[in-house]
C-alpha cells in the first residue's frame, strides 16, 4: 500500500512536470507538434523507475491534459467532424502519449543504465512519431498539395507534387510535418535522460524498485 501511495505521489508530480514543461515549447507547429522544454521526460522517468505498466498509465493521463491544452491552444480540431475528433483524441494524444511508458523496455539491473534508458526514450519517441504520423495520413492529408506549394518547399515541393499524388503524397507530408518537431524533440529527451539517468540518487531509486516489483 505505502509503495502504491508513493509511486502515484511521485507519478501525478512528474505528470504535472510534464505538462509545466509543455507551456515552454521553443517553436510550435500551427496544427499541433511543438518542440518542448524536455516535457516528455518526466513520463519517461516514472515508466524506467517504476515499470511500463505504471509508465503507459502515466502516459495516458498525461495524453489527457495535452488534449485539454491541444482543444483551446490548435488549430488541429478545426473544421473535425465527430469522428475526426475522436481519432485526433486517440492517435494524437492518448496513443501518442502512452507510448511514453515505454521508455523502461530494455532497463537491466545495474548494467549499462544510461544507455538502456536513452534506447527506451528514443523508441518511445519513435513509436509516438508513429502514432502521429498515421494520424496525418488519415486526417490531415488533405492540406499536402497546399503544404508542398509554401516558400520553403520551392523547388523540392513541386517535384513532390509532380511525382506523387493520393495516399503517397498524404505520407509524405504527414511524415515530414510530424519528423520536424519529434526528431528534434526526441534528441533532447534522449540527451536530458542520459544526465538525469548518471544522477545517484535518481539511478538507486531506479534499481531500488526494480528489485521491489
Amino acid at each position: 500500500m505505502k509503495n502504491n501511495t508513493q509511486r502515484l505521489t511521485v507519478s501525478g508530480i512528474m505528470i504535472a512536470l510534464g505538462t509545466l514543461l509543455s507551456f515552454l515549447a521553443l517553436y510550435r507547429l500551427p496544427y499541433g507538434g511543438s518542440v518542448t522544454v524536455f516535457s516528455m521526460v518526466p513520463v519517461m522517468l516514472v515508466a524506467f523507475i517504476y515499470g511500463v505498466r505504471w509508465g503507459l498509465l502515466s502516459g495516458a493521463v498525461f495524453g489527457a491534459l495535452q488534449a485539454l491544452l491541444g482543444a483551446t491552444t490548435s488549430a488541429a480540431f478545426a473544421d473535425q467532424r465527430w469522428w475526426g475528433v475522436f481519432l485526433i483524441l486517440l492517435l494524437d494524444y492518448i496513443v501518442a502519449f502512452s507510448v511514453l511508458g515505454l521508455a523502461g523496455i530494455f532497463k537491466k539491473n545495474g548494467k549499462n543504465a544510461a544507455g538502456s534508458f536513452a534506447l527506451g526514450c528514443a523508441a518511445a519517441g519513435f513509436l509516438r512519431l508513429c502514432a502521429h504520423f498515421v494520424s496525418g495520413v488519415i486526417l490531415f492529408g488533405g492540406w499536402a498539395q497546399w503544404y508542398f506549394t509554401q516558400d520553403g518547399f520551392p523547388a523540392f515541393g513541386a517535384k513532390i507534387l509532380e511525382r506523387t499524388s493520393g495516399l503517397g503524397l498524404s505520407a509524405i507530408y504527414s511524415l515530414i510535418y510530424n519528423a520536424s518537431y519529434m526528431i528534434p524533440e526526441t534528441v533532447l529527451t534522449v540527451f536530458a535522460a542520459v544526465i538525469l539517468i548518471n544522477v545517484k540518487p535518481i539511478k538507486k531509486i531506479s534499481f531500488e524498485n526494480t528489485n521491489k516489483m
